[in-house]
């Protein structure tokens, strides 16, 4: 139940993208359909997590002046360990998204992670952190990816519900600042309501 509580505010109000703006790029590159943003945001979920404990664990053997290449290169290590791996496991899944891959690298989520969270806290926090904060990115970026395929292409992680024509535009990179804004619109009016109770 306390897990459920600490999860709640990283889905929606605190969430990376929809709250912080952070990891745009990804969650509007990618999520031209719901596999494709739910893998990255797997992809990145463990790049996170796997950084901020390393992060945490050296971060008194960091000189201050020279925490961000060295976060950066910590970062970079781990992606390329994802890439290789999707590479040889996922390669189906790696051609579809494997460009983006090396952009986690620069994803201003994780740094920000690092930087803020990661540097501070010991392992244990920093792991609990960034899972929680890496699980909110992938709901964010699957629930873009996911509306986004519903209304372009009227299917479900490639499943068709209909065999009609969706609005297409919803699967051309304009689409997914409209999936974007139409997501932020309803949590803004949830917001609206919570704060007229």
């Amino acid at each position: 139940m306390q897990l459920v509580e600490n999860l709640k505010p990283h889905l929606a109000k605190n969430n990376i993208i929809f709250a912080q703006s952070l990891g745009l790029c990804p969650a509007l590159a990618v999520s031209n359909t719901g596999l494709n943003a739910f893998v990255m945001g797997l992809l990145t979920l463990l790049v996170l997590v796997l950084s901020s404990s390393l992060i945490s664990m050296i971060r008194s053997f960091v000189p201050h002046q020279a925490r961000i290449p060295i976060f950066i290169v910590v970062i970079a290590g781990f992606v390329s360990l994802v890439d290789l791996f999707m590479q040889g496991y996922f390669y189906e899944q790696y051609k579809l998204i494997g460009l983006f891959i090396p952009l986690i690298v620069v994803n201003c989520a994780i740094l920000a992670s690092a930087e803020t969270m990661a540097s501070k806290s010991d392992l244990i926090t920093s792991f609990v952190q960034s899972t929680l904060a890496g699980v909110g990115f992938t709901f964010a970026i699957t629930l873009i990816g996911l509306l986004r395929e519903i209304l372009g292409s009227l299917s479900v992680f490639g499943f068709k519900l209909i065999e009609l024509n969706g609005i297409l535009i919803f699967m051309t990179p304009a689409g997914a600042f409209l999936a974007l804004g139409i997501i932020l619109a309803i949590i803004n009016a949830f917001k609206e309501r919570e704060n007229d109770y």
